[in-house]
């Protein structure tokens, strides 16, 4: 792989996991266009999605440290007959919220094999569709009115939605983050608890499926793709680009410019759809370097 190589692509995925744009579709076009895909790839992507993971730790410490107490008190109140729905603090209401939108992706769990094909097949036809997707996402959520709802005020139906969108942005091409921000601001969820909501939810999935990503290429090809060094800088890179991303995700949702990244996927969208056409016309990729 090369460790220039790999830099680049934990500064693409540090950026893009946060950023509304989809870092799994701007994985797929770096590993298409440079031929790196393959299940090589694939072991590296989930190294990648953890470093990420870090990023939101950091960057939620104090919220997520607070969720993390509450669990083991929710847990304690169960088994003790104590827990009341009515009665939930914000934080027990989060988790229990949290945990609704995570079980949402249990029914998209039946097309991993299928949304794997389209990351890593030869086209970049579908990833172009998906960007337009995800553009068009944005624009509905920047036409939003400013919602008021904060984490004591989320809904099993909020929930279920936020969920649903989760599931759909499996889909490379398809922002997760992107996804579940606009999700919220369609369930009147405030900007800052919209953010926060997404990329705490973020937590269960990316863990999730890095575990089954990296069970996946370890049984299918040891020994192939990037080195032990590249994976540790790929890591740590990704964390730190991770981090300024989710502060200017944050500033930018704050202050309305939602909408940059709906233009920006959108002329994506068509350049790849494009790009895609030529490469049925000539026979193959248009492989750089």
């Amino acid at each position: 792989m090369g460790m220039i190589n790999a830099i680049f692509q934990a500064i693409i995925q540090g950026l893009t996991e946060f950023l509304p744009v989809s870092s799994s579709g701007h994985l797929s076009l770096f590993q298409h266009f440079t031929g790196t895909s393959g299940d090589g790839a694939l072991m590296f992507s989930a190294v990648l999605h953890l470093g990420t993971l870090v990023a939101v730790f950091l960057a939620f410490k104090k919220t997520l440290i607070a969720l993390i107490k509450e669990f083991f008190v929710l847990i304690k109140d169960i088994f003790k007959g104590n827990f009341k729905w009515r009665e939930m603090n914000p934080e027990r209401r989060m988790i229990i919220m949290i945990i609704i939108s995570t079980a949402c992706l249990i029914p998209f769990v039946f097309f991993k094999d299928w949304f794997t094909e389209i990351s890593e097949d030869s086209s970049i036809f579908a990833e172009g569709l998906c960007f337009l997707y995800t553009a068009a996402l944005l624009f509905m959520a920047d036409k939003c009115i400013k919602g008021k709802r904060t984490s004591k005020d989320i809904t099993v139906k909020n929930a279920v939605t936020v969920g649903f969108f989760q599931g759909v942005a499996l889909l490379p091409g398809v922002s997760r983050s992107g996804s579940t921000i606009s999700a919220g601001l369609f369930s009147g969820f405030s900007r800052e608890t919209a953010v926060q909501y997404s990329f705490i939810l973020g937590i269960p999935a990316i863990l999730g499926g890095c575990v089954l990503e990296i069970k996946d290429a370890v049984g299918e090809s040891a020994g192939t793709g990037a080195s032990v060094a590249e994976c540790i800088v790929g890591f740590i890179v990704a964390a730190i680009v991770g981090i300024c991303a989710i502060k200017l995700v944050n500033w930018l949702v704050k202050t309305d410019k939602f909408k940059i990244f709906g233009y920006y996927t959108f002329i994506l969208g068509i350049i790849v759809i494009v790009v895609s056409i030529i490469e049925r016309f000539v026979g193959g990729p248009l492989i750089i370097g």
